[in-house]
């Protein structure tokens, strides 16, 4: 892992701007990222403030589908909210675990993984998740909302770093007085809705 310097002077793991940017990983800014996936944006329904999206009617209704391994129901739920809700796997092996204890669903060894698979006591729960699944209350107009976000924060990191490696000492201060500023301005917005 290489080091840099940053805006301060202090050494930065992972290049000028430290791990995390600019918004890599699987959701939108992976471990320490921005936006949904990121903190404060983990598993949260839009339009619900605090409200969550529920990981066991998800798993049920999955598995109603076919039989899946851990790491595979998490893949298959960012890939059905287009990034937007991607479980951690500290909330679906619990979930799983639980399900197993209840008898809901049984595990079976495949290549070194556990597949999970419902039983006959869990199909009528699975198919009662399946009818109005948790993933179906994301709407397109929130799925377009987060690209936009993201295409706006790929933008800024872009200018940003343009800032940061090629701006004088004031250039990169001004910047960021104008991040800070930006900062509050943006909480001001939660902060007006309440």
């Amino acid at each position: 892992m290489r080091h840099t310097e940053g805006f301060h002077g202090r050494r930065m793991r992972g290049g000028f701007f430290g791990p995390g940017f600019p918004f890599g990983g699987p959701e939108f800014g992976g471990p320490g990222g921005f936006g949904p996936g990121g903190p404060g944006f983990r598993g949260q329904r839009r339009g619900g403030r605090g409200s969550r999206l529920n990981v066991r009617p998800a798993v049920l209704a999955l598995l109603l589908e076919r039989p899946m391994h851990g790491y595979e129901i998490i893949q298959e739920l960012d890939s059905r909210t287009n990034g937007i809700w991607r479980p951690s796997p500290g909330s679906v092996y619990p979930t799983l675990q639980l399900l197993e204890d209840e008898g809901l669903i049984e595990a079976a060894a495949e290549g070194g993984r556990k597949s999970y698979h419902l039983t006959d006591a869990g199909r009528p729960e699975a198919e009662t998740a399946a009818q109005n699944p948790p993933w179906a209350s994301i709407g397109d107009d929130t799925m377009n909302q987060v690209q936009d976000f993201r295409d706006a924060a790929v933008g800024i990191m872009g200018a940003l770093k343009q800032v940061g490696f090629n701006g004088t000492p004031e250039q990169r201060q001004k910047a960021l007085e104008v991040l800070n500023e930006t900062k509050r301005k943006l909480y001001a917005i939660l902060a007006d809705a309440e």
